[in-house]
């Protein structure tokens, strides 16, 4: 072959390429507008379309790669789900993904569309094009921002409330062997729940309410036990130093035997590390270790983990959620002071009440004195309603709300929440919570009219026997074959509007049966 054949050859190949490349973007505006549109559904197609095979081939791949590897680890490695999502170093690496995910995704829509739009277009086609590109990338732009956000409010979540077992000081906290698998030597954990009443124009912190939850670390099942705020004589584990202390429990002998409201179970968080600071070792929140020895005594239980909400900014959480849903069986007022006892102003009626009436939906305002208002009320009432509020607030939680409100969710809860869960089991935890919210809730009711009548002097020890004889484990009985069939009533069921059975004292009760419309009710 001679010099100028093939100089001929090399000069027509080029030819023969832009031949097929007009070919293939000899599309009309509105086709390329189509195309565009699959390429950014299906990243990848667009540069395969327009030439660019090796490209295109290795973006699809790599597209369709990833949303199998999603499908597996979603449907099949959900552990390894809940260990990322408290991981404040996994997160940090996932929004960074997410970002260039995004960025990526945004250039191959906008190499495709150059592929593949027409060769000649028209100014009105230009801008036509442009406008639906730009329409596209925005589309891709704002879901990855609010994706890079949510992941990051997690990781501040996690960092802000939960704290590493090595970055963190408790006195009372166990310590745990096996991260993935604490529970294994645990057949129930003890969680108190604390809400703390340190709002605007009171002095100090109480703990106004306080309730353990007693968790079945297999089934999930729990049992509520709600501790009254003026209970006396508190005790102490005889191997803490503030047993010796206080030997005949939280009081003072020498008042004699009355109402002592400095001496109450609400006072014992904030007066007990004034008056003994230190007392307890190293701890980041002495307050409520003093309250978990206390609490566990008292009940016959080794409390392990604290959570403690300020009340005042419970409210956040409710709106957070977009309110809950509660049954009102009797008036509850909003506001009110007797003004006497531990941190009270002066004596003023309610500012107004909330009306009795089944499903009614509660803001953050309004579900706070749900669960707060007792002026003219009794104590156990408002215990129950408290429970009835927690109860509520989980039910309120789905899949929708989390995404839709998560940032405001995590916003909330690193200002209200405290707690000495360690980050290192916060996955084990998250799986118990699952169980919990598909479980059996019940009240255990350690009869008031015989054991604590005042808050002088409880019996504790008969409190003991009921919670042990409530917590124990059920032995199956043996089924029978029935032909009628009982639904159980939900939180928000309207159906209940007969009065209910008595309780027997020290028994334990559905939480959908106690929280269920019941207008009998007077709360006294």
């Amino acid at each position: 072959m001679s010099r100028s054949t093939r100089a001929a050859g090399r000069r027509s190949a080029p030819r023969a390429s832009r031949s097929r490349h007009r070919s293939q973007r000899a599309r009309t505006t509105s086709n390329a507008i189509g195309l565009t549109l699959l390429s950014a559904l299906i990243p990848g197609s667009g540069l395969l379309m327009g030439g660019r095979k090796k490209l295109g081939a290795f973006v699809l791949t790599i597209s369709v790669g990833l949303l199998l590897i999603a499908a597996y680890v979603g449907l099949t490695r959900r552990d390894s789900i809940l260990a990322f999502a408290v991981s404040p170093r996994q997160l940090l690496i996932a929004t960074a993904a997410v970002v260039v995910l995004g960025v990526g995704w945004i250039w191959i829509v906008v190499a495709s569309h150059k592929l593949l739009r027409p060769v000649s277009m028209t100014y009105t086609g230009r801008l036509v094009g442009s406008m639906f590109v730009g329409l596209l990338c925005f589309a891709i732009a704002v879901p990855t921002t609010v994706a890079a956000q949510t992941v990051m409010a997690q990781r501040d979540l996690v960092g802000s409330v939960f704290q590493s077992e090595g970055n963190s000081k408790s006195a009372t906290r166990p310590k745990v062997d096996n991260n993935k698998d604490p529970w294994a030597k645990t057949p129930r954990l003890n969680l108190l729940l604390l809400g703390a009443d340190d709002g605007v124009g009171r002095t100090g912190v109480r703990t106004d309410t306080v309730i353990v939850a007693s968790i079945d670390t297999r089934t999930g099942d729990t049992a509520l036990i709600s501790l009254s705020r003026n209970w006396m004589r508190m005790p102490f584990p005889e191997d803490s130093p503030l047993h010796k202390v206080y030997p005949d429990g939280f009081w003072d002998p020498k008042l004699g035997n009355v109402e002592q409201p400095e001496f109450y179970l609400d006072s014992m968080y904030d007066n007990v590390p004034k008056a003994h600071p230190g007392i307890l070792g190293q701890t980041d929140n002495e307050g409520a270790d003093v309250v978990k020895l206390a609490a566990g005594a008292a009940l016959g239980l080794d409390i392990d983990y604290y959570m403690q909400v300020n009340l005042a900014g419970f409210r956040q959480i409710i709106d957070a959620v977009g309110g809950i849903t509660v049954n009102v069986n009797y008036r509850v007022p909003i506001g009110g002071d007797y003004g006497d006892g531990p941190g009270s102003n002066t004596a003023k009626k309610p500012s107004g009440y909330i009306e009795p009436g089944p499903n009614q939906k509660l803001d953050g305002y309004h579900a706070l004195w749900f669960a707060r208002g007792r002026y003219g009320l009794s104590d156990p009432s408002r215990q129950e309603r408290q429970r009835c509020t927690i109860h509520a607030l989980v039910n309120s939680v789905n899949p929708a709300t989390l995404v839709t409100k998560y940032q405001q969710i995590a916003s909330a809860g690193k200002q209200v929440l405290r707690t000495d869960i360690p980050q290192e089991i916060l996955p084990a935890f998250i799986q118990l919570g699952l169980k919990v919210k598909g479980a059996k809730v019940t009240n255990v009711d350690l009869d008031k009219n015989k054991n604590f009548p005042t808050g002088k002097n409880p019996d504790y020890t008969a409190m003991q026997e009921i919670i042990q004889k409530a917590i124990a484990p059920k032995t199956q009985p043996v089924s029978t074959p029935s032909t009628t069939t009982t639904k159980k009533p939900s939180s928000g069921s309207t159906k209940k509007a007969t009065p209910k059975p008595a309780v027997t004292p020290g028994a334990t009760e559905n939480l959908n049966d106690a929280c269920a419309y019941n207008p009998s009710q007077t709360g006294n």
